[in-house]
């Protein structure tokens, strides 16, 4: 059915001299790019353009305050030694700051086009200045009822040492002179947080007869009000300014006591942690810049905005924003699972076959009543789970409580080191803890990114194990913008090992023999390569020899070097990376026969699916892990099989879907540039095509 999709075409080459790699960082940058690039797309609805926007924002913010970070921490520790790609430290934070110096000015040139497309729509940016007489009331009262009483004014002078600045946190820097005295030398200085518990775009009344909306940028307002903060002293000047620290969390495990309490105090610390970069409203008055480099000590690392700070705001503008809705995507409605739909019991189901979910395009609602039903099913005797993310709201963390306050065995694996979400993550921990779950923070060292649920069941005489395998995060919120696959199962072999992996997190185990699973950081690197040797050896015995890959990042020097080999044995890999990729497609006589592709468009590529076409018996897998060092040897990872062939089918059609874009696909280059697929073929945009694969599982059904 699929076997076009893994056809091998061998070719000789031999290995070229020169870096054989993209370095990581730097690919980082390309990926937010491209990002970049579908905000500056004409035909990206605007509303759309605009959260694209924010997302270039949010996503420089974590890549600073953490791989940027990293790189300090290097510098002052003395580290001067080269990474696999040639870039030391030193070197590769110069190259980073040019790079992202420019990508700010092209995402701040494209605010501007944003705001000249949406004038046209009817929404408009405005300054106070340009508002009428009733408008202007309007946003004065507003002001002195809302925003005034939460202001606080923060003046630094001898007695008063500058204020804690928080992290990605916006801030008015304020020059002001003493009403009635000369100016001093050295001016007086106070700054003043923006509050972020509201909203950042403030709607103005509409002018009369006018079906336009209008927005006051929320700083815009405070600065124009600024002085009934400083009765008695004239404001000079008035700049935004915001500064991005350190956010990585550098744990002892070995000696915490409590890995909770440990952590708890790590994120108390995280709001005191170097600054990494300072980001200043462009014309700032050089007394405020001079304090502010003083303060922080970034020297150069000050980067200058031609306009209103902190782009993520769009997000929520465009998310809130009422009505316009021919300025989005069209709705993509989740469809419940087909296999689920008459059914009086998820369990009745499963018994008879396996299901293969296709988020966002079938409901992550699935498995929560999967969870919920196994919570009220007096026959169900233990549920053990992974959580990494979760949603603000979690049904799956309520029927978690809900079964365990019934008696249940409830066994919850909690990741508390997951990046920005450990505070809410520690909120679910206690939840669960009291209701009487037990709960358990992984192994020390070692982050628990696998994504699996266990469902041990009383039937008969026999127990039987139901299994959830995800590539995406248990999180009903981020299931309707990521694009993920989710598998239940009753195989036994699976099942058996599902049961060995909560117990090697949660209690002692001796290395095991998996039946049917490739769990990192234990065995999971060696399976892949012996999965990808497999693939030489059959194409030097003239045997279909393919992969086919589909990740978020590539990263891993021996992985990259394997796949190499691979190539030169005259193996076809086609491999879909959205985000980072340190390999270098397309070098003759190193990667010829290797091509990368990367998709941006409206939902996130998330899932990892792997084939291997062995030799025309295509095997098949989803897992947790990306193709980067820190998956396979710094955390617990799983990577699944799906065995029955209609389910292969299908994910060999997710494959192909993203092989065959020419609209949203970018093509890597050996010289680390990404190109737009074009082709004569017929426009093939695989996000929107993906809905088909839901039509054809209903037309099998």
């Amino acid at each position: 059915m699929e076997q076009a999709l893994l056809e091998a075409k061998p070719i000789k080459g031999r290995r070229t001299a020169g870096f054989d790699y993209i370095n990581r960082d730097l690919s980082w940058i390309e990926f937010n790019r491209r990002v970049l690039e579908e905000a500056q797309d004409p035909t990206t609805p605007l509303l759309e353009r605009a959260k694209f926007l924010a997302i270039v924002s949010t996503n420089l913010d974590e890549f600073m305050s953490v791989r940027v970070a990293g790189l300090q921490d290097q510098l002052k520790a003395g580290y001067t030694k080269t990474d696999f790609t040639g870039y030391s430290p030193e070197g590769l934070i110069l190259r980073i700051m040019k790079r992202t110096g420019k990508m700010v000015q092209e995402q701040y040139k494209t605010l501007r086009e944003l705001h000249r497309a949406l004038v046209k729509e009817g929404l408009i940016f405005t300054e106070y200045e340009d508002l009428n007489t009733t408008q202007k009331k309007q946003m004065d009262q507003y002001f002195h009822e809302i925003v005034y009483p939460v202001l606080t004014p923060m003046a630094v002078d001898q007695s008063r040492p500058f204020p804690l600045v928080h992290s990605l946190h916006l801030y008015l820097a304020v020059v002001l002179e003493r009403e009635g005295e000369q100016p001093e030398e050295e001016p007086y200085f106070a700054i003043v947080q923006v509050p972020s518990n509201l909203s950042r775009t403030v709607q103005v009344l509409g002018r009369s007869n006018s079906v336009k909306k209008e927005f006051l940028m929320l700083e815009e307002l405070i600065r124009v009000h600024i002085q009934s903060l400083f009765p008695g002293y004239i404001p000079t000047a008035v700049h935004s300014f915001r500064m991005t620290r350190n956010a990585d969390l550098t744990l002892n495990e070995e000696g915490a006591e409590d890995l909770l309490e440990e952590i708890e105090k790590k994120l108390r610390h995280r709001r005191w942690g170097s600054p990494v970069r300072v980001e200043v409203e462009k014309g700032i008055h050089p007394y405020a810049l001079e304090l502010l480099q003083e303060e922080f000590e970034v020297g150069e690392r000050i980067v200058y905005v031609d306009g209103p700070l902190d782009l993520s705001c769009l997000m929520k503008f465009a998310n809130s924003l009422q009505g316009f809705e021919q300025l989005r995507y069209p709705k993509v409605e989740s469809q419940y699972p087909v296999e689920f739909e008459q059914c009086d019991s998820v369990f009745d189901v499963l018994r008879e076959r396996d299901v293969l979910l296709y988020h966002p395009y079938e409901s992550f609602l699935a498995v929560d009543d999967f969870i919920e039903e196994a919570a009220l099913d007096p026959a169900v005797l233990a549920i053990k789970m992974t959580l990494y993310r979760v949603s603000g709201n979690s049904a799956l963390v309520q029927s978690l409580a809900q079964a365990a306050e019934a008696g249940k065995q409830v066994t919850v694996v909690v990741e508390l080191k997951a990046r920005f979400d450990e505070e809410r993550n520690i909120a679910w921990a206690r939840k669960l803890e009291k209701a009487g779950c037990h709960v358990v923070y992984g192994l020390v060292g070692l982050k628990t990114h696998a994504k699996i649920t266990l469902v041990v069941r009383q039937e008969g005489d026999e127990l039987r194990r139901y299994v959830h395998v995800g590539t995406g995060n248990y999180n009903g919120s981020t299931a309707k913008l990521y694009t993920d696959v989710g598998y239940f199962t009753t195989v036994p072999s699976i099942g058996e090992d599902a049961s060995v992996l909560f117990n090697e997190i949660t209690g002692y185990a001796a290395p095991h023999n998996w039946k049917a699973f490739a769990v990192a950081p234990a065995d999971m690197k060696s399976k892949l390569f012996s999965l990808i040797e497999r693939e030489s050896e059959n194409a030097a015995a003239g045997k279909p020899a393919r992969i086919v890959a589909k990740m978020n990042s590539l990263s891993n020097q021996e992985m990259i070097d394997r796949l190499y080999t691979a190539s030169q044995a005259g193996v076809q890999i086609d491999l879909i990376v959205r985000g980072v990729c340190c390999l270098k497609p397309g070098v003759p006589g190193l990667s010829e026969r290797i091509t990368v592709r990367s998709i941006v468009d409206r939902f996130l590529e998330h899932s990892r699916l792997f084939c291997f076409e062995n030799g025309g018996e295509q095997e098949v897998w989803l897992s947790s892990a990306d193709w980067m060092t820190r998956n396979l040897t710094r955390r617990i990872e799983l990577m699944c099989p799906v065995l029955d062939p209609k389910l292969k089918g299908i994910l060999i059609r997710i494959l192909r879907l993203s092989l065959d874009d020419n609209v949203k696909a970018r093509q890597l280059q050996s010289n680390g540039q990404y190109v737009r697929i074009h082709n004569e073929l017929t426009p093939f945009r695989s996000q929107f095509e993906a809905q088909d694969i839901v039509s054809w599982k209903r037309l099998e059904s």
